[in-house]
């Protein structure tokens, strides 16, 4: 099947051929729908703290977060160009739209207007004329082009998001500023890992060099702001109609990128006490960040105290003193009522190494504290009770591509769904022993993605793997929190910016 250059390919891709056969098992035999039991809601699998109790987590994490290594961690690969599609689609076809006529109506109120106007402005032209007479092509290409802004061929990281006086910042820019509230640690640095696309690490870097020395002497704190790729042997390979690998015009094996769940290599990479995980796109101007850094504290103090009772249990349930009955019954309510996670059926006849053996094989796993907003018709994933292949039942975060919704029950359960993610996590990932967990052995490698898709004229199938916060963190110990709506402000298309969460007050 595989030639002498296919193995030197998959050699310097980093991909073994054991690898490569399993991807291809998956192509063929399809990959399992997963089974959800039912949605998670407030009371039954959603956490909603009262005021005290969020006050309370606060002030935890403000005081022992400092002892702490702590990281946010940012994946930030996407480029620009999918903000801007539909003012692609009218250079292309010439053809308007309702978005076309909200981002000309809306031009003035963008953070980027006044560094695009002087662009218009030193080739000759007006920007009010151009608008006036209908002719937007020149505003696009002194937009997107590199003879202007650059905006198409720039990481979304890296575009205006919200305007100040005097300045703009980018969506980097304000992750750098939203951090300096939670993600300092015990040396008082602030520190930042975004995952980046080859062709855009220097911009990321040279944005860097321009930002933050001032915001050192601006805010006294130090900043260390780290970056990395999608590694080539988290690539998966393309097949034909045929299930049989695809070979471009030249014969070469074509690969395709892994998806988001290909960043978990670059999660495994971190050394970190504390790390939080948020998109590149989601953040709000100052005037809005009180809330989320309230929310990302509150789910930073439950992580701590989780964790806590977590090693507490461990260290007792792993040490040589005697367990009675009484303490092995209370760390399996712990673990049914507060982790959610319901033990397989019969488990009660378990003897009592079967029962000690099972509750640290449980607790002894990375942990995450997902928020979660009200549904409000966004696509994406939510958070689901989901049956396991042991008969055991948890909390995981599910996309619609994971479940069968040709089923009518199965639909009716996802479509009950009160939630939804919206990639606001928290996470620790070191043992009750201060080891890092080997974040592999905790991902359902049976809950990645095939998706049909086209190359060189010719279609062919495509694998994703398991997502980040979906398969790829499927078993590790899981805790939902309703978090306010207003935490949630990302931005998907350029109007998105037009919203009043991102407008000026």
């Amino acid at each position: 099947m595989f030639t002498q250059d296919d193995h030197g390919e998959l050699k310097e891709r980093g991909i073994s051929v054991e690898e490569v056969k399993r991807q291809l098992e998956y192509f063929r035999s399809g990959i399992p729908y997963l089974p959800i039991a039912k949605p998670a809601t407030i009371g039954d699998g959603i956490l909603k703290p009262q005021e005290e109790t969020l006050r309370d987590f606060i002030h935890l994490y403000e005081s022992e977060s400092l002892k702490e290594k702590v990281i946010k961690f940012v994946p930030a690969s996407g480029a620009a160009t999918r903000m801007f599609r539909d003012l692609y689609a009218y250079m292309d076809e010439g053809s308007g739209s309702k978005a076309l006529e909200d981002f000309i109506s809306g031009l003035k109120r963008f953070a980027f207007y006044d560094d695009l106007k002087s662009c218009i402005e030193k080739s000759g032209m007006d920007t009010e004329s151009l608008i006036q007479a209908g002719d937007y092509d020149p505003i696009f290409k002194f937009l997107l082009g590199r003879e202007g802004l650059n905006y198409g061929n720039l990481p979304k990281g890296l575009v205006a998001f919200h305007q100040y006086d005097g300045h703009y910042r980018t969506a980097f820019e304000e992750h750098l500023l939203e951090g300096i509230n939670y993600s300092r640690g015990k040396d008082d640095n602030v520190r930042i890992h975004l995952t980046v696309s080859p062709e855009h690490k220097d911009a990321f870097e040279n944005k860097t060099h321009e930002v933050v020395k001032n915001l050192r002497m601006q805010y006294h704190h130090d900043f260390s702001v780290t970056f990395s790729i999608q590694k080539p042997s988290t690539d998966t390979i393309a097949v034909d109609c045929d299930n049989n690998p695809f070979r471009d015009r030249n014969g070469k094996l074509v690969f395709r990128p892994g998806g988001h769940g290909a960043l978990l290599e670059n999660l495994d990479d971190l050394d970190a006490g504390i790390i939080f995980i948020k998109n590149i796109d989601n953040v709000a101007p100052d005037h809005l960040k009180a809330e989320t850094l309230k929310y990302k504290k509150a789910l930073g103090g439950m992580l701590l105290s989780f964790r806590e009772r977590i090693f507490h249990y461990l260290n007792i349930l792993t040490g040589d003193g005697e367990i009675n009955g009484g303490f092995m019954e209370e760390v399996m309510t712990f673990l049914s009522d507060e982790l959610c996670l319901v033990p397989p059926w019969g488990h009660d006849q378990w003897d009592y190494e079967q029962k000690r053996s099972y509750l640290v094989s449980r607790l002894d796993r990375p942990l995450r504290i997902c928020g979660m907003v009200r549904n409000q018709g966004e696509p994406g994933g939510g958070p689901f009770w989901v049956k396991n292949s042991d008969c055991s039942v948890s909390l995981q975060i599910v996309e619609s591509s994971q479940v069968k919704l040709s089923n009518p029950l199965m639909k009716k359960l996802f479509d009950a769904s009160t939630h939804f993610n919206p990639v606001d996590l928290v996470c620790s990932v070191k043992d009750f022993r201060g080891n890092k967990y080997d974040l592999h052995k905790f991902r359902d490698p049976d809950t990645g993605f095939i998706s049909h898709k086209s190359f060189e004229g010719r279609e062919i199938k495509a694998l994703e793997l398991p997502g980040l916060w979906n398969g790829a963190m499927a078993n590790w110990n899981t805790v939902f929190v309703e978090v306010p709506l207003i935490t949630f402000t990302p931005v998907k298309t350029v109007n998105d910016l037009l919203r009043a969460e991102h407008s000026a007050v």
